[in-house]
C-alpha cells in the first residue's frame, strides 16, 4: 500500500447550516478525512456520510470562514480546522 508523504487523515470540524442542518441531524461533527483532498471529492464524502443528496448540487464549503470557490482546487486540512457545509439560503 503505497501512501503519499504529504497526505495523512486528520479530524477536522464540519458545521452544518439551515437545511443541510436539518439533513445531517446535527449542527455540527467532527469528520475524519485525508489531509490534501479536492474541495469536490471532500463535498462528496458530506454529501454520502450526512445524507445531503437531496441538496448536494447547491452546497457551498467553506474552510476556515474563506468560500471555496473552485471546487476543483486542492485543499491542505490539518487537524481541527473547520468546513462549513453552506446551502443556498433564501431571504427577502
Amino acid at each position: 500500500m503505497s501512501v503519499e508523504k504529504s497526505s495523512r487523515v486528520v479530524d477536522i470540524n464540519v458545521l452544518f447550516f439551515a437545511k443541510s442542518r436539518e439533513l445531517a441531524k446535527t449542527s455540527r461533527a467532527v469528520f475524519a478525512v485525508e489531509s490534501v483532498v479536492i474541495a469536490v471529492d471532500l463535498l462528496k464524502q458530506l454529501i454520502d456520510r450526512f445524507d445531503l443528496h437531496t441538496i448536494g448540487q447547491s452546497l457551498i464549503l467553506a474552510h476556515n470562514e474563506n468560500y471555496i470557490d473552485n471546487l476543483d482546487e486542492e485543499i491542505h486540512l490539518q487537524q481541527g480546522d473547520e468546513i462549513a457545509v453552506i446551502p443556498p439560503i433564501s431571504g427577502g
